[in-house]
C-alpha cells in the first residue's frame, strides 16, 4: 500500500468536488475546494517528492465549453512531469496516444470501454492495440446498489449493468496494467472510506489496485492498510492540506505497507515513455 497523488480538474481549475454532485448539464459540481496554482504546479510538487502513479482527471465532458481549458491544464501538468502521472477523461483509442505522447505514463479510461451499460471488449481490444496493455489503467469507479457496487461511467453520473466483483476483475486484468476504483457513493464526502468495497478488492488477487473515496483522517489510511492487507493503494483529495483539507501531505506521502503477496510492490510501468 501506498499513497498515489491526484490532480482533478474541473472547468479548468483545479478542484477537490463532492463526486456524486457532478452535473455536465451546466458543468455544475458542489465543491470542496478551488485552488488558485495550476495543475503543472501540483506536478512538480509530485515530481519533487518522487510520486509516481498518481493520476489526472478531467473532470469536464468532451462537449464541455470548458472542456479545451480543462485539457490544455492537463496537458501541462503532463508536460511538467513527463512520465510520472496517468491522465483520465474523455480517453478512446483515437486519442489516447496523444496523451502518452504528451508525457503520461498511462491512459486511464472508463466510459469508452462500458459502451450501453456493458463492457464493450471490441473497444478493449482496440485500446490495448493502440497504446499497450502496459499502459493502459481501467476506472472501474462505482456506485452501491441494493447490496451491490456497480460500475459508474459519465463522470460517475450514468450506472452500468457491471458489477464490481472478482468475475468482473479477473476478465479485464488481461487487458490492462492497473485499476482505478473511486467509491463514488462517498467520493469528496470525507465520512470514512467503503470498507466492503474494500474487503472485496482486498480479496482478489491480481494487478495493482487504487481506491479513492471518503478519506478523512489518518485512522482511514491505517485501515485501507488493515483491511487491504497491503494490497490496495490509496488517492486522498479533499482531507488533504494541498486542497484545503486537515491531512498533513507531507505526512500522508509517506505512507507505506509491503503487499503480502509483492513485497515492495510499486506500480508496473512506473516513470516510462511510451
Amino acid at each position: 500500500m501506498r499513497f498515489r497523488p491526484c490532480i482533478d480538474i474541473h472547468n479548468g481549475k483545479v478542484k477537490q468536488i463532492v463526486g456524486s454532485s457532478l452535473q455536465d448539464q451546466g458543468d455544475r459540481a458542489c465543491e470542496n475546494y478551488v485552488s488558485d496554482r495550476s495543475a503543472a504546479d501540483y506536478a512538480r510538487l509530485y515530481q519533487r517528492d518522487h510520486l509516481t502513479g498518481g493520476h489526472i482527471i478531467l473532470l469536464n465532458a468532451r462537449d464541455s465549453d470548458y472542456f479545451e481549458q480543462t485539457r490544455q491544464e492537463a496537458l501541462a501538468a503532463l508536460a511538467a512531469y513527463p512520465g510520472g502521472l496517468q491522465i483520465g477523461g474523455g480517453i478512446t483509442a483515437d486519442n489516447a496516444g496523444v496523451y502518452l505522447d504528451a508525457g503520461a505514463s498511462h491512459v486511464i479510461v472508463t466510459s469508452y470501454v462500458f459502451e450501453r451499460g456493458q463492457v464493450n471488449y471490441d473497444r478493449l481490444r482496440d485500446l490495448v492495440e493502440t497504446v499497450g496493455r502496459e499502459h493502459l489503467v481501467l476506472d472501474l469507479s462505482c456506485r452501491k446498489r441494493k447490496g451491490r457496487y456497480y460500475v459508474t461511467t459519465d463522470r460517475w453520473q450514468t450506472l452500468t449493468e457491471e458489477p464490481v466483483e472478482e468475475k468482473l476483475l479477473n476478465h479485464l486484468a488481461d487487458y490492462c496494467d492497473e485499476f482505478l476504483i473511486h467509491a463514488a457513493d462517498v467520493e469528496g464526502m470525507q465520512t470514512g472510506p467503503a470498507e466492503d468495497l474494500l474487503k472485496l478488492l482486498a480479496g482478489w488477487k491480481g494487478i495493482p489496485v487504487t481506491y479513492a473515496g471518503g478519506i478523512q483522517s489518518y485512522g482511514d489510511i491505517e485501515n485501507i492498510g488493515r483491511i487491504g492487507q497491503g494490497r490496495v493503494d490509496f488517492t486522498v483529495g479533499s482531507a488533504l492540506d494541498l486542497f484545503g483539507g486537515k491531512l498533513s501531505y507531507e505526512r500522508v506521502r509517506e505512507y507505506r505497507m509491503p503487499s503480502p503477496d509483492i513485497p515492495g510492490r510499486v506500480p508496473r510501468g512506473q516513470g516510462k515513455g511510451r
